[in-house]
């Protein structure tokens, strides 16, 4: 940690340094030299100056899309940094974050959030790591709006609970985009802060000094095991919200005063009167920092454009070798579907130090369907345990813990109560390799259950693979049986991408064999459970049981099905499918618990049209549930599901016997 005050010549230094980079930033902009939004930070450079010196080189900064200050002050060379902004090969992300999602993890910068008040919950993950290192914090900056965000607040909870060494610092400009924050809040910020039990205090965000002095004191208390603090820096902002805003909303008033409290005018006058330097001094130090960022342009337009070719690259670790899966042979142990899943978690536990295991009620109950039981015992409350009902708070510390190194195992009660924060998944986790090259990955499982089961409700009985699949950057697997419950928790806790996994709910209590001794499984391929040339039946998830029985039932009746199970869904095994697909000549029956219409069988319906277009008259037909919500009543959910009547049925339909 910086051990030295700011001078005010200094601070005034790195200050002009940032106003000069912002104001040629908005004047490439007017220019047509960058295109889209940028959101500058002028008139708030006191904070990232003053914050980033009293911090430790290795602590992690994660920063609002605001955030080309904190950038520079955490040391990100301007030529990396402006390149990035105006969208050239050598930007720090060659060109994919562009002014608002840039990230420079190497410089401890890990990053702009594009998503408002998103990037609290990351920050508790990476302060997850820096409480087990011992001396390090994590600061997180929001905007004022970000106040009014239940991500934040999940992330202010969930840092509570932790007592994460994390620092918040809410740079208050007075306007949340183009509305007065006062005109949408009762209480001050630090009040709503403080109900959390969290320290919270008033800072003057205008004077680089004072927020050096508050940052040092509050990282000093995170770091010894206070828990998180909250630093509202109540700043100005000289420029719109974005670089096109007018401002024909803000009264002039406003802007004069802010033009009279910005920090470097403020510091000037007080150099000035107190004879510390001259208004001559000053201005040679503001023409160096204009010069500085002149040249950074003349070295930024000689950059070359990004390489169209490169544009599909870093979505994932790298092109999958999709393994052929047959149910393996052997001596088996018999185990329910969840004490597979337990097994799995404590041979990742067991075998990796880095591996931790948390989510609602996971650590001391051992989870509401038992599935993590005993695990807490015997790993301990720092590798399992319990969290806030915050689903936004668990996925996005995830992502955050991830980058940091660990390898979080994470469970959402429920797979309806992704929806909540389907933000931590789409437009978080899914970016990182992207975003940074293959720099940054988030090696995350998240384990979650679905499925119609009597007397669940509309909000509790949901198949919602089809959105998860739709993401690129995330795997999506469905086991359907014990075994792959066991291997494909374990190959995706392996893994280097976020790894979704949607276990069957109908089936913890149902038991079969598991092979533990089997070596390890990477992502990806399907697996053959019964082969036949009169049809294919293409299956995941609890729909396997009831596809096996019809299949049984179809031979009697001299009809033989093939029944592939797909489980991973992203990456899907193409080739596994185009192998039943071409034994069935083209007789195809897809069968999932889900409502038919832009279901996932929809997808691998039309992979198959357009794999296969020599089967013109193939027969491809999807079974699922009808187009409706689910009902809680047994009786009205077996009217709407799949069952081994109806595929057998729909398998004569399209068999013709």
């Amino acid at each position: 940690m910086s051990s030295e005050r700011l001078t005010g010549v200094e601070a005034y230094r790195r200050m002009s340094v940032i106003r000069a980079f912002e104001r040629t930033c908005l004047d490439l902009s007017v220019q047509q030299k960058i295109a889209g939004s940028v959101h500058l930070c002028l008139g708030q450079e006191a904070i990232p100056v003053g914050a980033r010196a009293a911090l430790a080189p290795a602590d992690p900064v994660v920063a609002t899309y605001r955030g080309h200050g904190w950038a520079i002050a955490s040391g990100v060379p301007l030529d990396g940094l402006l390149g990035e902004i105006c969208h050239r090969a050598d930007g720090v992300n060659g060109g994919r974050g562009g002014s608002a999602y840039l990230t420079a993890p190497r410089y401890g910068f890990y990053g702009e959030n594009s998503i408002v008040g998103a990037g609290v919950p990351v920050a508790c993950g990476l302060a997850m790591q820096a409480g087990r290192e011992g001396d390090s914090a994590v600061v997180v900056s929001i905007g004022d709006g970000a106040m009014n965000q239940g991500a934040t607040h999940e992330g202010l909870v969930f840092a509570a609970a932790r007592s994460l060494p994390l620092v918040v610092i809410c740079e208050n400009n007075g306007w949340s985009e183009m509305t007065p924050i006062d005109s949408m809040i009762r209480a001050p910020l630090t009040e709503r802060v403080a109900g959390y039990g969290i320290d919270a205090r008033v800072v003057d965000g205008c004077d680089a000094a004072a927020v050096q002095d508050a940052v040092r004191e509050a990282r000093a208390a995170a770091v010894n095991g206070s828990g998180p603090v909250f630093l509202e820096c109540r700043t100005v902002r000289l420029s719109g919200h974005y670089n096109r805003d007018i401002q024909h909303y803000r009264p002039k008033a406003d802007l004069e005063r802010a033009e009279h409290d910005e920090p470097l005018a403020r510091l000037r006058r007080s150099l000035v009167e107190t004879g510390e330097t001259s208004d001559e001094a000053l201005d040679r130090l503001e023409a160096d920092a204009q010069r500085e960022i002149d040249n950074v342009v003349a070295a930024v337009e000689a950059m070359p454009a990004p390489d169209p070719d490169t544009a599909r690259e870093h979505v994932v670790a790298g092109p999958r070798g999709v393994t052929r899966h047959r149910s393996p042979g052997g001596e088996a142990t018999q185990l329910t579907y969840q004490r597979a899943v337990n097994l799995a978690l404590s041979s990742e536990l067991q075998d990796r130090p880095e591996t931790v295991v948390y989510g609602e009620d996971v650590g001391q109950a051992g989870g509401i369907f038992g599935v993590s039981r005993k695990l807490q015992k015997e790993f301990g409350p720092e590798r399992v345990f319990d969290t806030p009902i915050s689903e936004s708070a668990i996925l996005g510390s995830a992502v955050g813990a991830s980058l940091a190194g660990l390898r979080p195992i994470v469970e959402i009660m429920w797979a309806d109560f992704l929806l909540v924060a389907l933000d931590q998944l789409v437009n978080q986790a899914a970016n990182v390799r992207y975003m940074s090259r293959g720099e940054l990955h988030a090696p995350m499982v998240v384990r979650t259950q679905q499925g119609a089961t009597p007397g669940s409700c509309a909000q509790h009985s949901q198949s919602v693979e089809a959105l998860l699949t739709h993401v690129p950057g995330i795997n999506v697997g469905l086991p359907a049986t014990q075994h792959d419950a066991y291997v494909m928790l374990r190959a995706a806790a392996q893994d280097t991408d976020p790894c979704i996994l949607i276990e069957s709910r109908v089936l913890y209590q149902d038991e079969g064999p598991v092979w533990p001794d089997q070596p390890d499984e990477a992502i990806g391929g399907a697996r053959w459970h019964r082969t036949g040339t009169d049809l294919a039946i293409l299956t995941w998830g609890a729909t396997l049981g009831q596809c096996l029985e019809a299949a049984e039932v179809l031979s009697g009746d001299g009809v033989e099905a093939s029944v592939l199970d797909l489980r991973w869904l992203s990456p899907l095994d193409d080739d596994a499918i185009d192998e039943a697909v071409t034994s069935s000549g083209g007789t195809v029956l897809i069968v999932h618990e889900a409502n038919v219409t832009a279901g996932f069988g929809a997808e691998v319906a039309a992979r198959i049209r357009e794999r296969h277009p020599e089967m013109g008259r193939a027969s491809v037909t999807r079974l699922g549930a009808p187009d409706v919500r689910i009902p809680a009543a047994p009786n009205l959910q077996h009217a709407l599901m799949p069952s081994v009547e109806r595929i057998v049925e729909q398998a004569r339909v399209v068999t013709k016997k």
